[in-house]
């Protein structure tokens, strides 16, 4: 894994965090007893908050947006919509629920409907639209972004929902539209990057029929799905570009670039599950025909970096199916209440097979380049044995087994079309069989106590790749006291994984996770919430690559080494202040530690090899949020709310010299009212 996308997973599980707690809006509590009104057979209850948000930020705005992206507005932040008949003999339906969140002006909106009549119907409706921004400070010297806007949808439709026969009809959306920047490297290796704009248009839509019936104390499933894929995007540049770099002679007076990729993707779902008292059993099985093809022309014209004139064509198609097989088979065997035995096969199957050509056409020169891809297939079978007894009450342990075997088949061909019996094919095939054993015990020594011990350790001959598992193990224990008023949790697990050694490099990695959950509602007005865990990982694997200073030469005396130690913690109070108004305050924070180094580059490295390897080992940071949100009960059915959130975000090293820091205090006030 390279430091840029370690960085990158780093970020994303950091946003995670913070995500995880209760956020400031829109207000959780209630107003009042819901009562309603009546309208003919039905009783109506209605809630919606309208309110504004507003912030002030300072650092990097673009990475303010990329991880929050709240600005100021009017905005619906919530409301709830519920009819139901009184009876529940509705003449047209019997119940209509809809909710929805952010409207107007948040950056992430969703809305959900779901309308039903007993026995005849039930119809659900998802939707969500997410305003995605991403600066991308770090790649090509911030020439990368993206500012689009993706909407999802989903619709489901059943008939006779409580019967033994019912049948099911669904269809999804998933767009993605807006600007976006790329760039384009030159006519060779030694030229510059160029910014080029890029224009996203993608879609995908998903038909789906199905069916469900109750037979013989079995349930079965089927259903068909159709999908259809498209990516219309294109990039462009007008207008003559050059490099900005005085020994770099390259311009590009003229790109454009259309890469239609238009594809579909029917598919078959079967499942059969059931209950008995003495064995149970589930049988999946779905199977998907991707089928797709792509086509792009990429026309630029330019000075390449020795300055002599370059009209060059590069043209991609191809066509290819990718059927997906995959099934299981579970079967479950009760022999005492005390035992359960549960045997499980699993099989999945992939393959790519069709044409796909490359071919590069040197306008000026009239020469080009033909390479071919043809076929990928990867399919594993694997079998696994559980073993479940309860000696007594309050002790039971378990222990499984797994066996699996997986095979790669990759066909390669290329060919130059100029000169004859230059045609060439290979077969490249790969088997790897993993083997694990897995254990556990569980035991509840006092009634609110309970404490769950568990391990695996597993070996695979052949991994697909040096950080895939082969030689491992995990140990990992939890512990939980539940009451009445208070609950505590604790939890370990590690994961160690070992590589080395392989013919042509090394590799090995180590996880610990810890965590620790405590809440406690000390009166009805008063409650406490607090969590805290830490994530350690460190890899190392070998490198091989040319660099050098007079001359590129072999380098294999480096590691690729990554280390972080992320504290991730979140408290929260609630406060009753008599009958009308309720105080929350949070705080959550997520810091990276790394391995404790004061800067980048460790003092005394002078190898710049070295010293440009140390400094993408590790990425100290701080994200934390405090909050608070205010919220008075004016009448029974109205409140009246404010809150406040602080977002701030610190790295302690500047990767390539960019500087992402941001502070951001965000807030609102809003009116709730409830009928």
């Amino acid at each position: 894994m390279t430091a840029m996308l370690k960085r990158c997973c780093l970020i994303f599980a950091v946003c995670g965090t913070l995500r995880a707690q209760e956020t400031i809006a829109p207000t959780p509590e209630a107003v009042g007893i819901a009562r309603g009104g009546d309208f003919a057979n039905y009783n109506i209850v209605d809630s919606f908050e309208l309110g504004y948000r507003w912030r002030a930020t300072g650092g990097s705005v673009d990475t303010y947006r990329s991880d929050v992206n709240y600005g100021d507005g009017i905005r619906l932040l919530a409301t709830n919509l519920s009819i139901n008949s009184k009876e529940g003999h509705g003449r047209w339906f019997d119940e209509i629920v809809l909710s929805t969140s952010g409207l107007g002006n948040d950056p992430y909106q969703t809305a959900s409907l779901r309308i039903q009549k007993n026995g005849l119907y039930r119809y659900d409706m998802l939707w969500r639209e997410d305003d995605y921004y991403n600066p991308c400070l770090v790649i090509s010297g911030g020439e990368h972004l993206m500012d689009t806007v993706r909407g999802l949808q989903n619709h489901s439709l059943t008939l006779f929902p409580e019967s033994h026969f019912q049948v099911e009809l669904g269809y999804s959306r998933n767009t993605d539209n807006g600007p976006a920047l790329s760039t384009v490297q030159g006519f060779d290796t030694f030229s510059s990057a160029f910014p080029v704009f890029e224009n996203v248009k993608q879609q995908w839509n998903e038909y789906s029929v199905g069916i469900l019936a109750d037979w013989a104390g079995l349930r079965f499933i089927a259903r068909h799905t159709w999908d259809f894929y498209k990516d219309d995007s294109n990039y462009s540049l007008t207008g003559a570009e050059t490099s900005g770099v005085a020994t770099d002679p390259t311009v590009l007076t003229s790109f454009q670039r259309s890469e239609p990729n238009h594809g579909s993707n029917p598919g078959w779902f079967g499942n059969v599950y059931g209950s008995h008292k003495y064995w149970a059993l589930n049988a999946r099985l779905t199977y998907n025909l991707g089928t797709g093809g792509f086509a792009l022309n990429e026309v630029t014209t330019g000075l390449n970096s020795i300055g002599a004139a370059e009209n060059r064509q590069v043209v991609v198609s191809g066509d290819a199916q990718r059927p997906v097989v995959a099934g299981d088979f579970s079967f479950s065997v009760f022999p005492t209440s005390r035992l359960s035995i549960v045997n499980n096969t699993a099989v999945h199957d992939t393959r790519i097979d069709g044409d796909s050509s490359f071919t590069e056409f040197d306008n000026g020169t009239g020469t080009s380049t033909t390479l071919n891809f043809k076929f990928l297939g990867v399919r594993t079978v694997a079998n696994s044995t559980d073993l479940n007894y309860r000696f007594n009450n309050w002790f039971s342990a378990y222990a499984g087994f797994t066996d699996s075997d997986r095979q790669i088949r990759f066909l390669e061909a290329f060919s130059f079309p100029s000169v004859a019996g230059s045609a060439v094919s290979d077969l490249y095939q790969q088997t790897s069989h993993l083997n694990a054993g897995s254990f556990g015990v569980r035991f509840r020594p006092l009634r609110p106590l309970s404490i769950n011990l568990e391990g695996e350790v597993g070996h695979a001959d052949h991994p697909l790749a040096p950080m895939s598992d082969r030689n491992y193990h995990t140990l990992g224990g939890r512990i939980q006291y539940r009451a009445r008023k208070l609950q505590l949790s604790t939890g370990y697990r590690e994961l160690d994984n070992e590589n080395a050694p392989l013919s042509f490099t090394t590799y090995s990695s180590r996880s610990r996770q810890y965590n620790a959950a405590a809440s406690f509602a000390l009166r009805d007005w008063l409650t406490f919430d607090a969590s805290y865990s830490k994530l350690h990982l460190d890899t190392v694997g070998g490198l091989a690559f040319f660099a050098g200073i007079q001359s590129p030469q072999l380098q294999t005396s480096y590691d690729s080494i990554y280390i972080s130690n992320i504290h991730a913690a979140n408290a929260g109070v609630r406060f009753g202040i008599g009958r009308r108004a309720d105080l929350y305050a949070g705080y959550t924070i997520t810091k990276d530690t790394g391995d404790g180094r004061s800067s980048a580059v460790p003092v005394g490295v002078t190898d710049p090899i070295a010293a440009l390897l140390d400094s993408v080992q590790t990425f100290p940071l701080t994200y934390q949020s405090p909050m608070a949100r205010l919220s008075i009960r004016i009448t029974p059915k109205l409140r009246w709310n404010a809150g406040w959130q602080f977002y701030g975000y610190g790295e302690l090293f500047h990767l390539l010299g960019e500087n992402q820091n941001f502070h951001a205090n965000t807030g609102y006030t809003s009116v709730l009212w409830s009928f």
